[in-house]
């Protein structure tokens, strides 16, 4: 095992950075691998022995998994809600949870009002003739699951706005953030206590259906993590000869940063991704799956460092589609990808690795809102400009494909309706 290195005592070698998306792609990638690679030198330290103390992290995660599942044991935590509206979650459960870096909250909204809020949302595509005017998936991403359709673009039913702004929703997201460490270096990076309502759609799989699921991947950006100066400040421990002081839950340079456009982007800085079940779902019906170490993300960064990686190869990252997972690439953490537990809302970190499972036939219905935690910041404050102006016309938010179905629609949530944390969360108040 190498020891850390002696801090360099001259400053060292600045990155390139490029704050929109490079016209040459392949040059701009070696560009920035060898000056990473070289900034790593500097620090007294080999790439390989940087990714090494990385690996070792994660290979004790993975076994730590690997065995409890073996053992029958629960991999993602569950907490009641009860515990986070009265400030009692235990001090092991939240443990486990900056563990894991995931959370399944049981009770967070009572079932009646889930199942009412899915009838409702049934009334209100039917009521707008959605499936006769559907036009297909918008995205080659989310089209891949073979669905007719699965995920609904849909964002400003009275439902969904009910939920976004509900004080239980409130509540819990207010906790996840709080996990993060939102204040450094005197900035205060994010508000934990105030979410941005970021707009995203709902998914209704029916019973009975088939549907291929969504491979292995991440969503916190692409090729921006390696090349723009907010991320590269924001993973700064990887790069500098400091990686064990690299911490997953640090939000420092990442809440103002750009983020290279494409059809899968998120332009939000969210803390947690998440979704509300709608409806009862058992845990082999087609569910989220997740690796479930926050820490994965270092190995993710440094992995396309090493010399087995073709020089203008980020291992299979590129813009425009999803930051992908592999067994190519990272065999190592695909080990540890899990099922959810059933519960009412699921909630991961937002650099995890995640999936959907294929499913055949399915059991019941499989109907969620996606709702991630998105603290007030910079970054999701710029972004709230646009979500306004969606709202007041009925259109698709800007991260998502302009389809715009709900723009006549009568019976959308109306500006008259937000209550006091609507507002805040649309920058309204």
């Amino acid at each position: 095992m190498s020891a850390p290195a002696v801090p360099a005592t001259s400053p060292l070698p600045a990155l390139p950075h490029w704050e929109q998306t490079p016209t040459d792609l392949p040059a701009a990638i070696r560009e920035v691998k060898a000056a990473l690679r070289a900034r790593i030198a500097a620090s007294g330290r080999t790439v390989e022995e940087v990714f090494a103390v990385v690996e070792r992290r994660v290979q004790a995660a993975v076994d730590e998994i690997t065995a409890a599942r073996a053992r029958g044991e629960a991999i993602w935590p569950a907490i009641d809600y009860a515990d986070i509206a009265a400030g009692t979650v235990p001090a092991a459960q939240v443990a486990l949870l900056r563990r894991r870096g995931c959370l399944v909250v049981r009770g967070h909204f009572d079932r009646d009002q889930a199942l009412r809020w899915d009838r409702e949302i049934v009334d209100y595509v039917d009521g707008n003739r959605f499936f006769e005017n559907y036009r297909g998936p918008g995205d080659d991403f989310f089209g891949s699951v073979g669905s007719k359709p699965e995920i609904y673009p849909i964002y400003w039913s009275p439902a969904q706005m009910q939920a976004r702004q509900s004080d239980r929703m409130a509540r819990v997201q207010a906790f996840l953030n709080s996990q993060w460490t939102h204040e450094s270096d005197g900035v205060r990076w994010f508000d934990p206590d105030r979410d941005s309502l970021y707009p995203d759609r709902i998914r209704r799989r029916p019973e009975g259906a088939d549907s291929n699921g969504l491979g292995t991947h991440l969503d916190p950006g692409t090729l921006d993590l390696w090349m723009t100066e907010a991320y590269q400040r924001a993973f700064r421990r990887l790069f500098d000869g400091t990686v064990e002081q690299y911490d997953p839950w640090d939000a420092a340079h990442r809440t103002a940063g750009p983020q290279y456009p494409g059809s899968t982007m998120c332009s939000a800085f969210r803390t947690f991704q998440g979704w509300t079940a709608l409806s009862d779902m058992d845990h082999d019906q087609g569910v989220l799956h997740s690796v479930p170490i926050p820490e994965a993300m270092a190995y993710l960064m440094l992995r396309p460092l090493l010399s087995d990686v073709p020089d203008d190869d980020m291992c299979g990252v590129t813009v425009n589609q999803v930051f992908p997972a592999s067994e190519r690439w990272h065999p190592l953490l695909m080990r540890a990808l899990t099922g959810i537990p059933d519960g009412d809302s699921v909630w991961w970190h937002c650099d995890m690795i995640h999936s959907v499972a294929p499913v055949r036939n399915q059991k019941g219905w499989g109907n969620v809102m996606y709702i991630p935690a998105a603290p007030w910041c910079p970054r999701n404050e710029a972004y709230a400009a646009t979500v306004r102006e969606a709202f007041r016309t009925g259109s698709s938010p800007g991260d998502f494909p302009a389809e715009h179905y709900e723009r006549a629609w009568p019976d959308r949530f109306q500006p008259d309706q937000l209550n006091d944390t609507g507002r805040r969360g649309l920058g309204l108040a």
